[in-house]
């Protein structure tokens, strides 16, 4: 679906590259532009608006809704599907007519050039000829009269996900700086769509750490079973909003938790079920609790050590499974790859000990 034979060779220059023309200037791969900068908004520019921000720079904003704990997990979900990656570019709008000009008025006072793509950037000659008199030198590209003055709408741009910006599909969205009219998208693949906006914030859900409850809860015993459970308050559906202001598109993601799989940490050991996939109960939790005389039966979540440790413990890892589903702006929905989080605890197991007589 996306074109990886693109301007690859001017993409690997680390410092800034500057040809002057006829008072034209170019600058190819500015390290200022790919800085690994977060994606809590635009940056850099003047006059408050996007127009001079790095490429990285995105005006998405992000809102956890509901669930989890926002900013305290560990990491990060990891998408079942290796193959699956969050969008590596698309465009927005950056400018006013009147914010582009002022752009180019300060260009024209010796100030910075000004981006025209994620990695180029242009010079006063090309800027004037461009978007003020409305004279490409280049039959293929659009030109504007006066900045489009007067006009409803807004230049976009592309933006690269700092994410995956080392990926060759991050380059993608190279298209000069364009018009748009107001309330209308790019008729182009990588338009801001909700589903765009769906899979980015995807990349951006909190999800709580996968802390089983274990009984026996420091100690285990050979052939005899652990418990394992979580109680439904801690796993609860998480739901992340992402809209791209101005243009009234949006996308929740949700991520609901449909299952939580255990490895033993060594083949010395029978898990329940023995898949080792646990899954949800109706009320949200999973597993049982221990209770005062279930030593004898096998727990509906859980793992049964053979073998007793040897100085170091077993990791005992849990993995929670989170199923990815998203609606958004204009009635429209779909599905992510799953999801997963996991972590690792400490388990010591002892033999029983017995003396004869």
């Amino acid at each position: 679906m996306r074109t990886i034979a693109m301007l690859c060779t001017c993409l690997t220059v680390s410092a800034l590259a500057l040809v002057s023309t006829s008072g034209v200037a170019y600058a190819f791969g500015d390290d200022d532009q790919h800085q690994n900068t977060k994606p809590n908004g635009p940056h850099g520019g003047t006059s408050g608006n996007t127009l001079m921000a790095s490429a990285g720079a995105t005006s998405i904003k992000v809102t956890q809704v509901s669930g989890g704990a926002p900013g305290k997990s560990p990491k990060p979900l990891t998408a079942v599907d290796p193959n699956w990656k969050p969008p590596a570019c698309w465009y927005e709008p950056v400018a006013t007519p009147e914010e582009l000009k002022a752009g180019v008025e300060r260009l024209k006072k010796g100030g910075p050039l000004v981006p025209v793509t994620p990695t180029v950037s242009w010079g006063e000659e090309l800027m004037v000829n461009n978007y003020e008199k409305g004279q490409s030198s280049n039959p293929d590209e659009t030109s504007y009269k006066n900045y489009n003055i007067g006009k409803d709408g807004k230049f976009w741009r592309g933006v690269i996900n700092q994410d995956v910006a080392h990926d060759p599909w991050a380059y993608d969205c190279e298209r000069n700086l364009f018009w748009q009219d107001a309330n209308t998208l790019p008729d182009d693949p990588h338009a801001p769509t909700p589903d765009v906006l769906a899979a980015y914030a995807y990349d951006r859900i909190n999800v709580p750490e996968t802390k089983v409850q274990l009984k026996p809860q420091a100690k285990s015993t050979v052939n005899l079973p652990t418990w394992v459970w979580l109680d439904r308050a801690k796993f609860q559906d998480v739901k992340v909003r992402a809209e791209l202001p101005g243009t009234g598109v949006w996308a929740e993601t949700t991520a609901k938790p449909v299952a939580l799989h255990l490895e033993p940490g060594t083949t010395d050991a029978e898990t329940y079920p023995a898949s080792g996939d646990c899954g949800i109960n109706g009320d949200g939790s999973i597993g049982a609790p221990y209770k005062k005389g279930d030593s004898a039966r096998t727990p509906p979540c859980g793992v049964t050590y053979l073998r007793a440790t040897d100085g170091a413990p077993y990791r005992l890892k849990a993995s929670v499974t989170w199923r990815i589903s998203w609606e958004g702006s204009g009635g429209t929905k779909g599905d992510l790859p799953d999801g997963t989080f996991e972590a690792t605890q400490n388990l010591n197991v002892q033999e029983i000990q017995s003396v004869n007589r």
